[in-house]
């Protein structure tokens, strides 16, 4: 068992260096082209459309709005790798980890715009009258119609297949990441997965629109509360800030020297473990965002995928990078490398740095913002999961299968003590299902553009008509 496992975490050190910057980064940098840097160019029109339009309720009550479609993707993004993965990332690669995974998130902005336009576009609709789409679908149809059905058909297949199993250890992954946290209350191992796991059984049980009853409240209140506590930590150490962002840019060019508890690392093992955090918090290119965004009631691909933007933005330009700074400005990464001083896990280590200004207080106030992120985390991983398999296999099996997903919380208490190895086993799955996403949109960009110019240049509607609400409001003002 653990010569397997060991070729796994081998093959996601490798796969997460240079064959992920080529795959995520010169596909993002492709698709980024093909849409005219929208990322960018459109910031403020996108702001307009999502930070802006957020409270803003749907006419049928029974719809999935676009906010809550988008809010249901966040919850799965924003998880215990914006709090944990982000010093265990700082603690294998180096400060400079943190660089690269902006660089990334900028490129996966358009990335994930990209492919939720995709996933709404090529959406249908199941025997209960509910929106379903994703990779899985916009393979098959989109690849079909570019006259490479057999490639579709292969692509579509393997992605629901992997990401129905890589959901296990990710799950798992999300689970240990808030034990690891509660041990430091002294909370046992199994009491803390059987919380867990009973909260993840109930909303299963439940259904999707009860996940996004859940997550519209639950996501913007942990963000917030998480925020306001990092931005207070940060400021009690901020002449070191300066010091921090030095570290960052020259870490991910020369490494970084090792310095206290941590080892030193490399440049490649800063590009790996700020790549790996990255797109596993942000989930661009990964392909599931596609599936919440899908279920939502809009009047445009394009304009979902502007959500897609919104996400990579609050997940990883803010939650992730104050996260980072918050560690860094506290210096307490140099305190514990996998298991560090009194058996503390490096996933404890933003505990650490709370704990230093707030007391034990701060130490609470983490853990529980991990324990509310990870259950939003493993609730859309559990809807994610079972999409998948009532496409490969039917609705029947998929209700019995999301199960398996649920038990899976239990394997996050003890079964692989290495938080690390559980993150890599993560990659390792992870890395089979980005490889036919990634290459199924980049083929499918064409696809896009022509979407995007019927959204921005269509008299009267969609993009237009926003700019003519707003010429209206101002002059009524």
């Amino acid at each position: 068992m653990q010569g397997i496992i060991n070729v796994f975490v081998e093959f996601a050190n490798w796969f997460w260096g240079v064959p992920i910057l080529i795959l995520i980064g010169g596909g993002g940098v492709y698709l980024s082209l093909r849409i005219g840097f929208l990322q960018i160019r459109k910031f403020p029109y996108i702001c307009s459309q999502t930070f802006g339009k957020m409270f803003k309720k749907p006419e049928n009550p029974d719809e999935v709005s676009p906010f809550s479609a988008a809010v249901a993707a966040l919850a799965s993004s924003i998880g215990a790798s914006n709090i944990v993965g982000v010093p265990v990332a700082i603690a294998l690669g180096g400060p400079g980890a943190v660089f690269w995974m902006w660089v990334l998130a900028i490129l996966g902005a358009g990335t994930k715009f990209v492919e939720i336009v995709l996933g709404v576009h090529y959406r249908e609709q199941n025997s209960k009258g509910e929106y379903i789409g994703g990779p899985f679908y916009y393979c098959q149809k989109g690849l079909t119609e570019k006259g490479l059905g057999w490639l579709g058909r292969l692509f579509g297949l393997w992605f629901a297949f992997w990401l129905m199993i890589e959901i296990i250890p990710s799950i798992a992954t999300q689970s240990a990441s808030a034990i690891d946290n509660l041990k430091n209350l002294d909370v046992p191992s199994w009491a803390s997965a059987a919380g867990i796991f009973l909260v993840v059984l109930l909303v299963a049980i439940g259904g999707f629109k009860t996940l996004t009853k859940v997550t519209d409240k639950l996501v913007p209140v942990m963000a917030g509360v998480y925020l306001i506590g990092a931005f207070v930590v940060i400021f009690v150490n901020i002449k070191a800030v300066p010091q921090v962002f030095v570290s960052i840019f020259e870490g991910a060019f020369n490494g970084t020297a090792a310095t206290g508890g941590f080892a030193g690392a490399t440049v490649a093992m800063a590009l790996r473990w700020g790549a790996a955090r990255g797109v596993y918090s942000n989930e661009a290119g990964m392909g599931t965002a596609p599936i919440a965004h899908a279920t939502a009631t809009v009047d445009h691909p394009v304009r979902q995928g502007l959500w897609g933007v919104f996400e990579v933005t609050v997940d990883t330009l803010l939650v992730c990078s104050i996260t980072a700074i918050c560690v860094l400005s506290s210096g307490m990464w140099t305190d514990a490398k996998i298991v560090g001083k009194d058996g503390v896990g490096i996933g404890a280590v933003p505990s650490l740095a709370f704990e230093s200004v707030f007391g034990i207080a701060g130490s609470i106030l983490v853990t529980i913002c991990v324990i509310l992120f990870v259950l939003s985390t493993i609730i859309v991983l559990v809807f994610y999961g079972e999409k998948q398999a009532e496409f490969l296999f039917g609705e029947k099996f998929a209700k019995v299968w999301k199960y398996i997903y649920v038990a899976a919380v239990l394997a996050g208490a003890g079964l692989f003590g290495d938080l690390s190895v559980l993150y890599s086993l993560t990659d390792f799955f992870l890395a089979l299902v980005i490889i036919p996403n990634v290459i199924a949109i980049v083929i499918l960009a064409g696809e896009v553009k022509k979407m995007m110019n019927e959204f921005f240049n269509t008299p009267g509607k969609y993009y237009l008509a926003d700019m003519e609400e707003k010429k209206a409001k101002k002059a009524n003002s």
